[in-house]
């Protein structure tokens, strides 16, 4: 951010025919979390206005009338920059900008500009630089002003300008050499995926709505781990997108067995597809997790949609099969101590509080170990090769060398169970 901050009015339409779809997030919400974005960039907001109308203008999204109306309140506030609640056409920004003349930017670039903030990880700013010159590339044309300016700011952060003179051929050739280049990330990360799957260390994966508390979630289960240090927290902020990669933490269970909890990043409505398909890679992840805490803020009154914008995602990623405990957070926020009975697949906790977090390790540890047979096995001296396979496979602390053979306590997958069934000790 520029050290003057800019100041922002905020745009958004309500469509008032039948083609709003029944899902949708209300517009009133939708523009609060809108005004949440443009602070999350670092803008001041200073103004909003909605129009209520059956459809959108071909020409300018909203009426003309309005544009204008848009332009005196603009000049009124002294703002800097116009921001729509919805995806823009290069053709709607450059018309639009023609009539307020001040920077006009959507949603879709105020979220990319956020996570060009945020990312730290050589692969997640690789993963925001595509997404923004995908959506960059169909509007090279359209956008006028906006392809020529020269300033820094919001909307223009990640791979640099790309004024007009600036051609079809150029951003296909960056955007191929950023693939290649999150192809060798990639190798990288399934090469430590393979390590983490042959400890066989649980993974729990924590997903949800941006601002939902999953942070604060992780660094309260890594304080189970004797070797917790509070370095290895991450940040935690109530405020949009306030991590954006990809995280992960020991933890224990209360039976004293380790599991890693992965952090990824926040779901928020409307979120741009081009910025979902580059994020899939570090959300591959959660395909690989073992269970699925997927964390709902209790407080919002619309955590339903939330709910399902997190489901729709995780149903693109094909991880909405996995097993899953929906944890409704923030419960001390709430003004009555009345919210439903915890159920098998569903509890009511406060991260920050540390309220029912017990209940919650014991809910996890009973998601993880019932796929699992808790065995001991005795193994004779000449099999000691199926000893060393479970050492490898497998957090082996209990076993003991007797005259016979080595006993061993362990939790065996059911593959396993089946393989070894033959020396297992009956109690």
């Amino acid at each position: 951010m520029e050290e003057k901050r800019e100041r922002a009015f905020l745009v958004g339409l309500n469509i008032t025919s039948t083609a709003r779809r029944i899902d949708d997030i209300d517009i009133n919400d939708s523009m609060e979390e809108l005004k949440e974005l443009a602070k999350a960039a670092g803008a001041e907001v200073v103004g909003s206005i909605v129009q209520n109308k059956q459809t959108r203008d071909a020409a300018y999204y909203l009426g003309k009338g309005k544009i204008e109306e848009i332009k005196a309140y603009c000049a009124s506030l002294d703002a800097t920059m116009v921001i729509f609640n919805d995806e823009l056409s290069g053709a709607h920004i450059r018309n639009i900008e023609e009539v307020v003349g001040i920077k006009i930017i959507d949603r879709t670039t105020l979220i990319l500009d956020i996570f060009a903030q945020r990312a730290l990880s050589k692969e997640g700013k690789l993963q925001v630089e595509l997404a923004q010159l995908k959506y960059r590339l169909p509007r090279l044309y359209g956008m006028g002003g906006a392809m020529s300016r020269t300033g820094a700011g919001i909307g223009t952060r990640g791979p640099g300008e790309q004024k007009l003179e600036v051609d079809k051929r150029h951003i296909l050739n960056k955007a191929a050499d950023i693939r290649q280049e999150l192809r060798e990330v990639k190798k990288n990360r399934e090469t430590q995926r393979v390590q983490r799957l042959k400890s066989n260390i649980p993974i729990v994966a924590l997903v949800g709505y941006t601002n939902a508390g999953k942070s604060t979630l992780l660094n309260e289960l890594i304080k189970t781990h004797k070797d917790y240090d509070i370095q290895k927290e991450v940040m935690a902020k109530d405020m949009l997108f306030a991590t954006l990669d990809v995280t992960l933490r020991k933890a224990l269970l209360p039976n004293k067995k380790e599991f890693l909890v992965v952090d990824t990043v926040g779901f928020v409505s409307k979120l741009p597809h081009d910025l979902v398909e580059a994020f899939k890679a570090t959300l591959e992840e959660v395909q690989y997790a073992d269970l699925i805490l997927h964390v709902i803020d209790a407080t919002n009154d619309s955590y339903e949609l939330q709910k399902n914008t997190t489901e729709t995602v995780l149903k693109e990623l094909g991880a909405h099969d996995k097993n899953t405990i929906l944890v409704y957070n923030k419960i001390d926020r709430l003004e009555l101590d009345i919210y439903p009975k915890d159920q098998e697949d569903k509890i009511y906790i406060s991260a920050k509080k540390g309220i029912n977090m017990d209940k919650l390790l014991n809910m996890i540890q009973d998601a993880i170990m019932e796929s699992t047979y808790p065995v001991s096995l005795l193994l004779p001296y000449d099999k000691g090769y199926i000893f060393s396979k479970i050492k490898d496979k497998y957090n082996v602390e209990n076993f003991e060398y007797g005259e016979i053979g080595i006993t061993v306590d362990v939790n065996l997958d059911e593959e396993d169970y089946n393989i070894y069934k033959e020396y297992i000790l009956e109690k």
